[in-house]
């Protein structure tokens, strides 16, 4: 089995594994209890947070665990707006292309009295600081536009946005989901005063993630019932999936610029190889995306087929978001970066981690050439194209 999803989801380091079972085994005392092997585990937490907090540059108090990041970004988007509700000030900027976690925690607070400006996104799948500027208003509380793109890749300037919300005095959240441990981060040095990110990203386990918030951001919860994370998040902490997570995170930041040039290199490999099939296209820019990350659309073909085949083949990838793959619509994010329906619908995505090799990537690019080749071969859409009653979209 080729595994060619990361994106999705990692497979958990030894790192992450190491630092897991002996709190299974061993450490499994309630951090909030009294008692030694209770305290033991407090300890252990701590230690945890501080950890990641470094890799973060932030301070530990500002880390909060959460159940991963989609709850990150609900909570970080809420107390953003309360914090601008309590000001009078109901405006929110993003973009098209945010992940589900963001856009449809937007929706609600548009229900909810506030307005949302979702900024459009270039074919090259990149926004500006200077659009974002322009899109603020007196009555903005709050910009939320992620670090880089779950389907595409493409990675944005969160640094030049954070200066430009700082100069206006508005808060800026970053959905780091898919950054984080790919990609330094440093949210002094960026700007950022929000920041969600979810261990099973790089190589921790599912299940745990952090919400970073600047220490002058008052939290508003989402979950009530217990006293944990400085009474902002209820629940007793997991312990074990937060050590693997503060593990996972010291290996992957530990070994980031060398991992880097791993993956890229296979990446641009990946991406070359998959040029070379007729009427298929890189969605998103070539070179301003994560370090794994391959998105293409082919057109003639419909996505869903093309992975069953791959799957047939040993090869595991997707068509975008694992958190809309039930869905039968085209991604959204491939709608707002100019994708036409119909070959947004032929979209692959491929993304790669440092433990791929360059031969599984030469069998990724024939088998996905010879998938393309066998679908396009029975697509009567596909046989008007060539036969000249339509029109070819990627040419």
């Amino acid at each position: 089995m080729i595994y060619a999803d990361n994106a999705a989801t990692t497979k958990p380091s030894r790192a992450a594994l190491d630092a897991m079972i002996p709190c299974l085994e061993g450490q499994y005392g309630n951090p909030s209890s009294l008692y030694t092997l209770g305290q033991q585990a407090r300890e252990a937490l701590e230690d945890a947070r501080a950890r990641i907090a470094k890799n973060l540059n932030a301070t530990p108090r500002e880390i909060t665990f959460t159940s991963g990041g989609s709850e990150a970004d609900n909570q970080a988007l809420r107390s953003a707006a309360a914090i601008g509700a309590r000001k009078g000030k109901k405006h929110i900027i993003s973009t098209k292309f945010e992940h589900h976690a963001i856009l449809h925690t937007l929706q609600a607070l548009e229900k909810e009295g506030f307005t949302v400006t979702l900024l459009d996104v270039h074919t090259n799948g990149i926004v500006t600081a200077a659009e974002v500027e322009t899109a603020i208003t007196p009555e903005t509380c709050l910009v939320t536009v992620m670090y880089a793109n779950n389907e595409i890749g493409t990675i944005q300037p969160v640094a030049e946005i954070g200066a430009v919300c700082h100069r206006h005095g508005v808060l800026f959240h970053t959905d780091a989901v898919q950054a984080a441990g790919h990609l330094p981060i440093d949210v002094q040095a960026q700007n950022i005063d929000l920041l969600s990110l979810s261990a099973h990203k790089f190589h921790g386990p599912k299940g745990v993630g952090v919400l970073y918030a600047k220490k002058t951001i008052p939290l508003t919860n989402l979950i009530y019932g217990g006293a944990q994370e400085r009474g902002k998040r209820a629940g007793t902490e997991n312990l074990p999936a937060v050590l693997g997570m503060a593990a996972a995170l010291d290996d992957a930041c530990a070994h980031l610029a060398a991992n880097t040039a791993t993956v890229t290199l296979l990446r641009d490999t990946l991406i070359a190889g998959l040029s070379a099939i007729p009427h298929g296209e890189l969605n998103g820019d070539a070179t301003h995306r994560l370090p794994g990350n391959v998105s293409f659309c082919f057109e003639g073909i419909e996505g869903e087929s093309l992975l069953l085949l791959l799957d047939q083949k040993g090869i595991c990838a997707s068509s975008g978001s694992a958190c809309t793959s039930g869905s039968l619509d085209p991604s959204h994010v491939l709608l707002a970066i100019g994708r036409p329906h119909e070959v947004a619908h032929g979209s692959l995505r491929l993304t790669l981690c440092e433990e791929n090799t360059p031969r599984e990537v030469e069998e990724i690019i024939e088998s996905v050439r010879q998938v393309v080749s066998y679908l396009r071969g029975m697509s009567p859409v596909w046989r008007d194209l060539q036969e000249g009653r339509k029109n070819y979209v990627i040419q």
